[in-house]
């Protein structure tokens, strides 16, 4: 089990690069709370990887990094467990949550029928504008293909999957497949950067946007499902990459 360093340099580094140094001043700048931004904060790290499944979250170490009392702190934890991003252990403190392989797989397989059932619920909903967003992003996507650029494909990536979802015009559905991929995200990432698996996505994108123009809800639901399953060798990878970069699991 790993701690959250505070006085590491590539996390200090990151958090330069943010649009406002602490959840602090972002609070100020919106109608939210700021345990709502430590949770936006925290989740996102999470869902990144920057905060490995199994570290400790030491409340005066995150105290002492984002400059808040405990009590929002508290508040947003509890948030992140409630959405199962994080596991309190009571006196062995809160760390990230793990996931064992089995589970992984079968959250991967219910990801796959709920992204297909956005799809197919976008091949009949989706507005013109809504098609148009997905044809944008999955555009942008071949061109970051083109020039290799690898972190920007899978947060572009992101947004294709997310944008599929609002395109259901959904509300029970949308919001449960938006919290089960950020439940797997850190695992999903390590899918993506398999070799080949970027390439492969541009096809398999192409196959969900050509069934939403067609207005074939059941071909949607086909090519989102294809997209998503887990076939062998993906499950052969997706466990080797864990072992890899994430041990312990």
């Amino acid at each position: 089990m790993t701690t959250v360093d505070t006085n590491d340099k590539k996390s200090r580094g990151k958090a330069r690069k943010a649009p406002a140094s602490t959840p602090r001043e972002r609070a100020r700048d919106k109608s939210v709370t700021l345990a709502d931004e430590l949770q936006e904060t925290l989740e996102g790290l999470i869902v990144s990887g920057a905060l490995k499944p199994g570290t400790r979250l030491d409340e005066a170490e995150l105290v002492e990094r984002f400059q808040v009392s405990r009590t929002p702190l508290r508040e947003a934890l509890k948030s992140l467990a409630g959405n199962g991003l994080v596991d309190m252990r009571g006196h062995q403190g809160v760390c990230v949550a793990t996931i064992s392989v089995p589970v992984l797989i079968e959250m991967f397989q219910m990801m796959a029928v709920s992204e297909g059932l956005c799809a197919k619920y976008a091949a009949r909903r989706a507005t013109p504008a809504q098609r148009a967003n997905l044809v944008a992003i999955h555009k942008r996507l071949v061109e970051l293909l083109e020039i290799g650029d690898h972190e920007s494909f899978y947060e572009v990536n992101r947004e294709f999957h997310e944008a599929l979802y609002d395109a259901s015009n959904t509300s029970y559905l949308s919001e449960q497949t938006h919290r089960l991929r950020k439940r797997v995200g850190v695992y999903r990432r390590h899918v993506t950067f398999q070799p080949g698996r970027m390439a492969a996505t541009i096809g398999e994108h192409q196959a969900i946007l050509d069934a939403l123009d067609r207005n074939d809800p059941d071909a949607a639901f086909a090519a989102a499902v294809d997209h998503v399953t887990l076939l062998q060798d993906d499950m052969v990878d997706l466990i080797a990459a864990i072992s890899t970069h994430l041990p312990g699991l």
